[in-house]
C-alpha cells in the first residue's frame, strides 16, 4: 500500500477496526453465555483487549489531529 495518500477506507480502519471486533465479541458473548463457559472467558477477554485498543486508537487518532 502506498503510504503517501491513504484512502478513506484505511483511515477508518486505524480508528475503529479494534471497536468493531469487541463490539462482535461482545455480541458472541451475550450469544453463548451460559453455554460454554471456556468460550464466554475468551469472549469476555477479547472485549476487554480489543476494546481498550480501539479506545486508545481513537485517542491516538484525536492527538494526530489535533496536532496538524
Amino acid at each position: 500500500m502506498d503510504k503517501g495518500n491513504p484512502s478513506k477506507l484505511e483511515k477508518w480502519r486505524e480508528k475503529y477496526a479494534a471497536l468493531v471486533v469487541a463490539s462482535t465479541c461482545f455480541i458472541s458473548l451475550i450469544n453463548s453465555w451460559g453455554n460454554n463457559w471456556v468460550l464466554t472467558g475468551i469472549l469476555g477477554l477479547g472485549v476487554l483487549v480489543c476494546g481498550t485498543i480501539g479506545v486508545f486508537d481513537i485517542k491516538r487518532a484525536i492527538q494526530t489531529r489535533n496536532r496538524f
